[in-house]
C-alpha cells in the first residue's frame, strides 16, 4: 500500500514489534472480503507498548503511560497497517466476519484488523533454504567422496542417538517395575523424559519416587451444604420476624400435636377494649402475659383427660 510505504522508520519499528512474537499479542482469525485475516483487540496493543520488551526496543519512540500508548497507536492508523473493524457473526470455519468501520480511531475496547503481513525476510530465507536442501539431495551422487562419507557418519550418529533414547526408555521401565516390588512406590529414572519440557530439562532430575500428585479437593458438595444451611437459617429468621411470632424455643420443637393444639392463639382471642377489660377482670393484662410452655400445656391436657 502507498500509505504503508510513506511511514517513518520509527513507525515501522513499532508496527514490526506489534506484528512479531515479542509483543505477546495473540491474534484472532477472521474473514474480511472473503479472505482470512488476523485481528486483535486494542487493549492488547496498549499493553504491549507498556511491556518491558518494548522498553528495550531500539529506535522506537518512548511510551511512559497508557495515554501516550493510545496516542501513538492512533497515529499509526493513517498508514493503514491496521484498521478498525466491526465483528460480525461466526462463519462455519470458526472465524468471525469482519467489516472495516468508516470511523477510524483507536480505543482499547475496539478491534483492529491487520493489513500488514510483517517482515518477509524470514519467510524468504526459509524458502531459499528449502530449495537448497532439495537440490542438494537430488545432486547427492555428484557430491565429492569426502562429503558423502561425512553424510554417512552423520546418519550413523543420528541413528545411534535414536537407539540410545529407545534403550533408555526400555531400561527405565524395567527398573521401575523392579523397584515397585522391592521399594514401593517405585523409582523413575529421568522422570521428565517424556514431559513437555526442554531437551536439557528432560534429563533433570536423575531419578525420583513415583509419588502421585495430591488429588484436588472437591468443593462442590461443601458449597452445596453451606448454601442449604444458609437457606434454612434465612427461612427461620424470616419466620421469626413475622408479626406476632417470636423466636421458636427448643422445648416446643418436641411438643406433642395435642399440646400444640391446646395452646391458645392470638387469632381466636377477643379484642381488648377499655370496657371489656374491666368487665372481665383485667383481661387485657392477662393477654400481655407470655404464652405457656409445652410442658404446661401438657399438664393442662392431662387434667382435662382426668375430668372426662
Amino acid at each position: 500500500m502507498e500509505q504503508q510505504s510513506s511511514a517513518s522508520k520509527e513507525t515501522r519499528v513499532v508496527v514490526d514489534f506489534l506484528r512479531g512474537s515479542k509483543s505477546s499479542i495473540k491474534p484472532h482469525v477472521g474473514v474480511l472480503n472473503g479472505k482470512r485475516v488476523e485481528y486483535f483487540k486494542g487493549s492488547k496493543a496498549t499493553a504491549a507498548l507498556l511491556s518491558p520488551a518494548y522498553a528495550k526496543l531500539k529506535g522506537a519512540p518512548p511510551v511512559a503511560n497508557e495515554e501516550e500508548a493510545n496516542k501513538l497507536l492512533h497515529g499509526i492508523i493513517p498508514y493503514a497497517f491496521f484498521l478498525r473493524a466491526d465483528k460480525g457473526p461466526k462463519t462455519k470455519e470458526g472465524g468471525r466476519v469482519l467489516q472495516i468501520n468508516t470511523m477510524q480511531m483507536f480505543q482499547p475496547e475496539l478491534y483492529y484488523v491487520w493489513l500488514y503481513e510483517g517482515s518477509q525476510l524470514g519467510v524468504k530465507l526459509a524458502g531459499l533454504g528449502m530449495v537448497a536442501v532439495m537440490l542438494a539431495g537430488v545432486m547427492f551422487p555428484l557430491w565429492p567422496p569426502i562429503m558423502r562419507q561425512g553424510v554417512w557418519y552423520l546418519s550413523i550418529g543420528a541413528l545411534g542417538l535414536i537407539g540410545l533414547f529407545i534403550a533408555i526408555a526400555i531400561f527405565r521401565l524395567i527398573f521401575y517395575v523392579i523397584t515397585i516390588v522391592v521399594a514401593r512406590p517405585g523409582i523413575w529414572i529421568f522422570p521428565n523424559l517424556f514431559e513437555d519440557v526442554g531437551f536439557v530439562d528432560s534429563f533433570k532430575p536423575l531419578w525420583a519416587w513415583d509419588i502421585p500428585p495430591p488429588p484436588k479437593k472437591k468443593k462442590t458438595l461443601s458449597i452445596a451444604v453451606d448454601a442449604s444451611h444458609g437457606t434454612t437459617q434465612a427461612k427461620r429468621q424470616a419466620v421469626a420476624n413475622l408479626p406476632g411470632i417470636g423466636p421458636v424455643a427448643s422445648p416446643q420443637m418436641n411438643a406433642t400435636p395435642q399440646a400444640v393444639a391446646a395452646t391458645p392463639t392470638t387469632a381466636n382471642a377477643p379484642s381488648v377494649t377499655p370496657s371489656n377489660s374491666d368487665a372481665n377482670g383485667g383481661f387485657g393484662a392477662q393477654q400481655q402475659q407470655p404464652p405457656l410452655s409445652a410442658s404446661a400445656n401438657q399438664q393442662q391436657y392431662d387434667k382435662l383427660d382426668e375430668l372426662d
